[in-house]
């Protein structure tokens, strides 16, 4: 039976964990500026993943994804001793894509107000491709009701049928 508020909660731990360690007991040389994002734990409380951003060029980031596989068992002792948990699960350290997402979306609203700029551009110089006001008015609303009243297109009344009198009926 698997508890997700349980797992939540150690994911929280872990991330806790992890950054904090990576902060003070982890000194390789090759990590660069760290940023745990986000830790996710499956339900069984056995595999962690960790996703992380690194502040640098291509090279800076290559250099702290090996710094980090390199110290994962000093982390994953680490997390294993503050969790007080049986099994300690196994830490897996993703880059997140948070920086390249961001940068990409800035692209794509800068293109949209670009695209909204043009519209309003065009917007304003428009004209109408009629007449300013092509709708009626009451002036030609009266002047048809009047022209119907002219012509009597009235329904012609029925000639009235006397009723047979009670002689007629005998």
């Amino acid at each position: 039976m698997t508890d997700t508020a349980r797992a939540r909660k150690m994911s929280d731990r872990i991330h806790e964990i992890v950054a904090e360690a990576l902060e003070k007991r982890v000194k390789d040389p090759r990590l660069g500026f760290v940023t745990v994002t986000d830790t996710r734990v499956t339900n069984d409380l056995q595999h962690a993943t960790v996703f992380y951003t690194v502040f640098g060029d291509a090279e800076a980031k290559a250099a702290s994804a090996a710094a980090l596989e390199s110290a994962k068992g000093i982390l994953r002792s680490e997390v294993g001793k503050r969790t007080g948990i049986r099994l300690t699960p196994t830490l897996e350290f993703v880059a997140d894509a948070i920086p390249e997402n961001a940068a990409h979306i800035e692209g794509l609203l800068r293109t949209a107000a670009a695209h909204d700029a043009d519209v309003a551009a065009l917007a304003a110089a428009a004209a109408y491709a009629g007449d300013p006001d092509p709708y009626r008015h009451d002036e030609d609303e009266d002047a048809e009701v009047d022209a119907t009243d002219a012509e009597g297109d009235a329904p012609d009344a029925e000639p009235a049928t006397p009723e047979p009198s009670a002689a007629d009926q005998r």
